[in-house]
C-alpha cells in the first residue's frame, strides 16, 4: 500500500486543508502483507472522522492501512473540524466542500473510480452520521455507507443536550436553530429516499449497547424499518471507544458490495 499525506487548498473553504489517502499497491515479497492492486481506476472509501479528531485519525487509532491491503481499494481520510459535515450556518460549506469538492479533486489528484458502485463512505460517531447524510443525500453517488456509534438523530441529541448552553451554542453556529424536517434531518431523509425512484444505498449500522449514543442509533434503526432501504444492523456490548471501532471497521470491510476486479 501507499500511504500519502496531501495538503491543498480547498476553495470552497477558502483555506488550506488535508486529507490522508491510502492507495492500492500491487507486491510480491514484501514481508508480513499481502498487497492487492487492481487494474485501472480504484474502488474508493471514503472514511470520515468523528467531532475531536482529524484526517489522521484512523490511520492513529486503528490498522486500517493493514485491513484494506488484500482488498485493492483505495481510502480517502478528509479533514472537515468540528463541521458535523455541513454547510455551517456561520463558518465554512463543509456539505459542499465534502459532497463536491473533495471527490473532485481526489480524483483529479489520484487514481480513483468515479462509478457509484465504486464508491462507499463509513464513519464513526459524528462521521457515522456524516455518511450516512452523503449516501442520503447523494444516493447517485454511493453504493454504500456504514455508520460506527454514529450520530443519527440530531433533533434528540440537541433536546438531550439543553443542560449545556455551551453544546446547544456550537450546534445552532452549525445547524441554525432547528434541525428536524431539514436536509440536515437523517430520519427525513430516510422518508426522502423511501419516495424517490432513483438508486438507493445499501446502509450498515452498528452501535454498541453502552453507548450514550445507543438510544439515537435505536430511533434510526426504527425509522430505516419504516422504509424499503436495505439496512445491516449489528450490536454488541461496547462503548464510543476505539477499541469497538477498530473491530468494527473490520467488519464494514467485509460487508462492502466489492466488485471483483481483474
Amino acid at each position: 500500500m501507499a500511504l500519502i499525506q496531501c495538503n491543498f487548498y480547498s476553495d470552497t473553504l477558502g483555506l488550506s486543508t488535508s486529507m490522508h489517502v491510502i492507495l492500492p499497491q500491487q507486491t510480491h515479497n514484501q514481508i508480513g502483507m499481502e498487497n492487492v492492486s487492481g487494474q485501472g481506476l480504484h474502488p474508493t472509501l471514503y472514511l470520515l472522522h468523528g467531532l475531536s479528531d482529524d484526517d489522521s485519525i484512523w490511520l492513529r487509532r486503528t490498522s486500517i492501512e493493514r485491513y484494506v491491503a488484500d482488498l485493492g481499494i483505495a481510502v480517502v481520510m478528509p479533514q472537515v473540524h468540528r463541521s458535523f459535515y455541513t454547510d455551517m450556518v456561520e463558518g465554512g460549506s463543509y456539505w459542499t466542500f465534502i459532497s463536491e469538492e473533495l471527490p473532485a479533486l481526489a480524483r483529479s489528484f489520484f487514481p480513483l473510480s468515479h462509478k457509484r458502485e465504486d464508491n462507499f463512505v463509513a464513519g464513526l460517531s459524528m462521521g457515522g452520521y456524516g455518511a450516512f447524510k452523503l449516501a442520503l443525500r447523494k444516493p447517485d453517488q454511493y453504493a454504500a455507507a456504514a455508520s460506527l456509534s454514529g450520530a443519527l438523530d440530531m433533533t434528540a441529541h440537541l433536546d438531550n443536550m439543553k443542560s449545556s448552553p455551551l453544546w446547544r451554542a456550537e450546534m445552532e453556529r452549525i445547524f441554525g436553530p432547528k434541525i428536524a424536517g431539514s436536509e440536515n434531518d437523517l430520519l427525513q431523509l430516510l422518508k426522502d429516499n423511501q419516495a424517490s425512484s432513483g438508486p438507493r444505498p445499501l446502509l450498515y449500522q452498528c452501535c454498541g449497547t453502552e453507548d450514550f449514543l445507543y438510544d439515537q442509533n435505536q430511533s434510526f434503526r426504527e425509522a430505516c424499518a419504516q422504509t424499503d432501504l436495505q439496512l445491516t444492523y449489528e450490536e454488541e456490548p461496547g462503548e464510543h471507544e476505539w477499541g469497538y471501532w477498530d473491530q468494527k471497521i473490520q467488519s464494514v470491510l467485509k460487508w462492502l458490495p466489492l466488485r471483483e476486479r481483474k
